[in-house]
């Protein structure tokens, strides 16, 4: 028997650094255990001469911008992890400062000392997109609206058999936005794994948009099941159009209702302390 479909994240909530109200992040983390944020680069990246803004941002991620070799890409950088730090700081409530980014062998990032929450990232152009949840874990991606991937040829190093003749059948101004859905997907999923793009995208795939997402074999048979959830939306940043999926991984064994640092506990604590309570009763 299938298990229930995963609830899906709500729709990606569009951040400011000046003044921002976080609420919509934890209000989705408790209602959906995932969240979505984004934000435009040219929001969220670091004023030049803020020394003491940066080194709190990046921390020990400090040499690696400053290894970078041009300024955009250190901009693009610190802006991302300025989000990330943000938003995990409000699913958290902590102060951004106090939180360390670490990351996995493929590069994949996580709070250090947080495990109630599982990251991921993802930028594009001006935009900049962060997913958190409570479930396991999660992987997102953006891309350009505008992004032309079939008329490109870049069908045939994307797509499993299935996938390219589901896309043939599309009339032929809706496959590079067909394309662009099926790219985001799996590159959300390869992040939640913490794949990257070591697993190659002909290997596996998804089932045309209108049918329930899933992670298919090449020949179109289900690999996975309702452990996993797929959402893809459609986001605007200062007039741009983007194409934006995430992907996410509930084993099944509960979530965290509660993240902030000050009043979570364990549920192992909680047990071990109502039965030290009930003994002395």
């Amino acid at each position: 028997m299938d298990c229930p479909p995963r609830p899906s994240p709500g729709e990606p909530i569009a951040m400011t650094p000046d003044g921002a109200d976080w609420s919509p992040l934890r209000a989705d983390l408790r209602r959906h255990g995932t969240a979505l944020v984004h934000g435009r680069l040219t929001d969220w990246q670091v004023p030049p001469g803020e020394e003491r803004l940066l080194h709190e941002v990046l921390g020990r991620d400090l040499p690696s911008y400053r290894a970078l070799g041009h300024r955009h890409l250190r901009a693009r950088y610190a802006a991302s992890r300025r989000l990330l730090k943000r938003a995990a700081a409000a699913a958290l409530s902590v102060h951004p400062a106090d939180l360390e980014l670490s990351y996995g062998p493929t590069g994949r990032p996580f709070v250090r000392g947080f495990d109630q929450i599982d990251i991921s990232l993802s930028h594009t152009a001006d935009l900049l997109l962060v997913g958190l949840t409570t479930r396991g874990l999660i992987g997102v991606d953006a891309e350009p609206a505008s992004r032309q991937l079939y008329r490109r040829g870049l069908r045939r190093h994307t797509c499993t058999p299935q996938e390219s003749r589901d896309l043939e059948q599309l009339p032929e101004e809706d496959r590079d936005g067909a394309l662009l859905r099926l790219w985001t997907l799996k590159e959300a999923y390869s992040k939640a794994i913490g794949q990257g793009m070591a697993f190659r995208f002909t290997e596996f795939g998804f089932g045309p948009a209108g049918q329930p997402v899933r992670v298919n074999r090449p020949d179109g048979r289900a690999g996975t099941g309702a452990e996993w959830s797929f959402s893809t939306y459609a986001v605007d940043a200062g007039g741009a159009a983007f194409v934006v999926s995430a992907a996410v991984h509930d084993p099944g064994l509960g979530r965290t209702l509660d993240t902030e640092v000050a009043t979570m506990l364990d549920p192992e604590t909680v047990t071990a302390i109502t039965g030290a309570l009930a003994a002395v009763g």
